[in-house]
């Protein structure tokens, strides 16, 4: 009987790695309307939100973020300010993409929020701007925000990041 026990268990374990295996999750990122910040669920985004991308993320069977980003991201989380609409924003969103930095976003608003950004950052907040850990970049370098993300030890590109499958913006 012990026997037969065991058996059925270790067969429900195989099924269950199987299945998790086989099966990739949908991650959903958007500006939610009320606050203004990005969010990240696996669930669909609420009617009336804003830049929603929607990506498909491999399987335990593909690519995974290696240690080093997961520690680097613990260490030093990196932050982005944008505005809607901002071209240079899209800029700086697509280096920290393509480098593969795991990162929150946040859209400002309003005058308020810049003007509260700026006294964060210690002068004149231009967008967009970063923050890496306690370090920071006003407005948009390539070759300071790589910088940052060097000193943070972010790796200088990422090809296990999964890619949007499908993008829509309002």
């Amino acid at each position: 009987m012990l026997a037969s026990a065991t058996l059925r268990f270790a067969q429900l374990a195989v099924l269950l790695l199987i299945a998790s295996a086989a099966s990739a999750q949908t991650t959903y990122r958007w500006i939610d309307p009320s606050t203004g910040g990005t969010v990240v669920s696996d669930r669909p985004p609420p009617p009336g939100a804003r830049q929603v991308v929607k990506s498909a993320l491999v399987g335990a069977d593909g690519p995974q973020i290696p240690y080093a980003v997961r520690q680097a991201s613990e260490k030093f989380p990196v932050v982005l300010y944008t505005s809607v609409g901002c071209v240079t924003c899209k800029e700086a969103r697509a280096l920290l993409e393509g480098r593969g930095v795991p990162f929150s976003e946040k859209v400002l608003q309003n005058e308020e929020e810049v003007v509260e950004l700026g006294r964060q950052l210690g002068g004149e907040a231009l967008l967009p701007s970063v923050s890496v850990g306690r370090q920071s970049a006003r407005g948009f370098s390539p070759s300071v925000w790589n910088a940052l993300l060097d000193a943070a030890t972010y790796p200088s590109s990422a090809p296990y990041r999964a890619r949007p499958v499908n993008a829509a913006s309002e």
